[in-house]
């Protein structure tokens, strides 16, 4: 800062200083605007990134810690809580013939204390029964080789073992897939897989056999991981999901398509459209693909749905954090078409009436108007950047939702078509258990092997079938395959 002597001394060199004094001065507040404006805007990004949460973005509710509480999406249903009215429950009932029977008859005389030991009884109505496990034992079969003597030439003939006994001691198909089952389904750790195991049956179980029970598992599915994704190919609506993987300490892609009884899991290490062309369901697909709206998806010629709950978090950031009235109708309106549909369903309606849809969109399109509208009377904030400016998040929802209108409101036209995409993002929730647990995969082969057998696991728990049963099927060489669509 300069002082006063310094001020008037320019003065006295006349006009011409006192101008070039006068035009510094506004370059360094101008440079200074400019760089508060960036601060400004930096701020506001970094506040609205603190502020993003499960309830207002696509964050998962464990990255909210423990000092935020999340606001459901979730409407008041009106029920109380707890099992309704006519569900079904899953009470442990008795059965007709129980494996053993202990009975309990009195020892002597409540009344004069006369023994009863050899009194005759009969058997009392009251019953009871107790479910238990019977003490666990491996149990070892030896097999061995008779030799007979032909009785016409005197040749010596030996009988032979079957293709699947080899030399030595081994496991069979119930432990094997018992081994599978803990540490893909459970998503058991290998070391604690194994522990558990040597417990459970007295033998020890070292890594590698349950590494080779993995890959012996895979192998014989890879026929069935064909049949899965020609069949999901082949369905009328598929949802579709992705999510980060590491793999060999490198961030790669794990990806899902589902439908209510089939699962299909690939590993790639990209997340477009090179990955979904080396997984080769999407690039034939013809019926409808549900997803969040990321931008491969749009390159197939298929129809498309969009996730309303994506939306739905979207439109709550900008209500909340923004201000924005416009956001909370359309919240508002979404759920109001979802609640209809509902409705509509439990009648045995396939799709809305055409005055309904109508009046709907004409709605939806107003909404969209009065956000458009707002967005123009709205000066971007200023970052003190050259260049184009980059959109708000706000401006970003309205040009999707208006340009991708029909797949938004797909669910209203056409009942196959759900709300939201949560069948794909259940799918893979518990994917990203196991990275939580294990951190990643070591190998890229050791993520592709996991993905093949859960996609198994995943579509025959989806049919009803018993997984263990199902695992043992692989097993014995001749895997339950699954039934299409």
């Amino acid at each position: 800062m300069k002082t006063r002597e310094e001020i008037y001394a320019i003065y006295d060199l006349g006009r011409e200083a006192v101008a070039d004094l006068v035009q510094d001065l506004y370059r360094l507040i101008e440079q200074q605007q400019a760089q508060i404006a960036s601060l400004m805007a930096r701020v506001k990004e970094l506040e609205n990134q603190l502020a993003t949460d499960s309830h207002n973005s696509s964050k998962p509710p464990s990255s909210d810690g423990f000092g935020k509480k999340t606001q459901s999406l979730r409407q008041p249903s009106g029920k109380k809580s707890g099992g309704q009215t006519g569900h079904k429950g899953t009470t442990l009932k008795q059965v007709a013939e129980p494996d053993r029977i202990v009975t309990h008859a009195p020892e002597q005389c409540e009344g004069c204390q006369a023994d009863l030991k050899e009194v005759p009884g009969m058997l009392s109505e009251d019953r009871r029964q107790v479910f238990e496990l019977p003490p666990l034992k491996l149990e070892v079969t030896q097999h061995q080789l008779i030799t007979k003597a032909c009785p016409v030439c005197g040749r010596q003939n030996t009988g032979r073992f079957p293709d699947d006994i080899l030399p030595g001691a081994q496991y069979g198909s119930s432990v094997k897939s018992l081994a599978v089952y803990l540490n893909t389904q459970q998503l058991l750790p290998w070391r604690r897989t194994c522990q558990l195991l040597e417990e459970l049956g007295g033998q020890p179980v070292a890594q590698g056999t349950l590494y080779g029970a993995v890959q012996e598992c895979a192998a014989e599915l890879a026929g069935i991981e064909l049949v899965i994704k020609e069949t999901i190919a082949s369905a009328e609506v598929v949802h579709f999901d992705e999510t980060g993987m590491y793999v060999s300490g490198k961030r790669e892609w794990l990806h899902v398509a589902s439908t209510p009884r089939l699962t299909a899991y690939a590993h790639d290490p990209k997340r477009g459209a090179t990955a979904t062309k080396a997984i080769g369901i999407l690039p034939g697909f013809k019926g409808r693909a549900i997803h969040d709206g990321f931008g491969s998806y749009w390159t197939y010629k298929c129809e498309h749905g969009l996730c309303n709950a994506h939306h739905l978090r979207e439109l709550t950031f900008i209500h909340e954090r923004l201000g924005q009235e416009w956001a909370r109708k359309m919240k508002d309106l979404l759920v109001e078409i979802k609640s209809e549909v509902d409705t509509a369903k439990l009648r045995g309606d396939t799709t809305l009436g055409e005055l309904p849809q109508e009046a709907y969109s004409k709605r939806y399109q107003a909404i969209l108007a009065e956000g458009v509208a707002l967005e123009q009377t709205t000066p971007p904030l200023q970052t003190g950047k050259r260049g184009r400016k980059k959109q708000s998040k706000s401006k970003n929802l309205l040009d999707r939702m208006a340009k991708y209108q029909a797949e938004t409101l797909a669910f209203m036209r056409d009942f196959n078509v759900s709300f939201d995409n949560n069948l794909a993002e259940r799918d893979i929730r518990m994917m990203k258990v196991q990275q939580k647990i294990s951190g990643g995969f070591r190998t890229t082969q050791g993520a592709k092997t996991f993905c093949r057998i859960r996609s198994y696991i995943s579509t025959m728990s989806k049919q009803g079938h018993n997984i263990l049963t199902a695992l043992k099927s692989v097993f014995a060489g001749n895997p339950i395959s699954p039934s299409p669509g």
